[in-house]
């Protein structure tokens, strides 16, 4: 049994060229300017830091890193640490050579506003859940920008985990319902 030649009538071969020209514009223009180096994958608002404590650089440039772990005093002392396992510390997360950063556990530095890469190492369910708005606030169109909040937005990266809160009765039934 042999194979014969198919043959494809001359508007069928012009709808297939279209849409090949078609795709690859499409694939070109969906690259063009698509340069996510510098530009924030996703756009956040500048984290919650307390007015005075940013740049850290400012009190922490001229004095010595303290690799101790050991219980803050002065500026810090209202931090507690409680987050994850014991042994856990500030160099842990803050960057002792650059405080206006943080690292990740490969060494790579980030920006507090790219926070959420840093909470995603440990939390990696709840970060998939963020980039997809189901965990956290986001904020802006359904199909165009969006705006997203940080972890630290609305967890105290120190101590995340929300204090319990006794729950409200519901609110009356309005009298015109059955």
């Amino acid at each position: 049994m042999g194979f014969g030649k198919i043959r494809v009538g001359r508007s069928v071969a012009a709808i297939v060229a279209v849409l090949a020209i078609a795709l690859l514009a499409l694939g070109a223009s969906a690259g063009a300017g698509d340069d996510s180096s510098t530009e924030t994958e996703f756009p956040v608002p500048p984290p919650p830091i307390t007015e005075g404590y940013y740049p850290c650089s400012v009190c922490h440039a001229e004095m010595e890193t303290n690799m101790e772990r050991r219980e803050l005093v002065d500026e810090h002392e209202s931090i507690k640490l409680n987050h994850g396992p014991r042994s856990r510390w500030c160099f842990d997360c803050h960057t002792p050579e650059n405080r206006d950063v943080l690292h990740l556990a490969s060494g790579e530095v980030v920006t507090f506003e790219e926070s959420y890469l840093l909470c995603g190492q440990c939390h990696g369910d709840k970060l998939r859940d963020w980039k997809v708005g189901v965990h956290g606030k986001r904020t802006g169109e359904w199909n165009g920008k969006k705006q997203y909040l940080l972890c630290a937005n609305c967890h105290n990266p120190h101590s995340p985990h929300f204090a319990p809160i006794e729950p409200l009765p519901p609110p009356p039934r309005p009298r015109d319902i059955r």
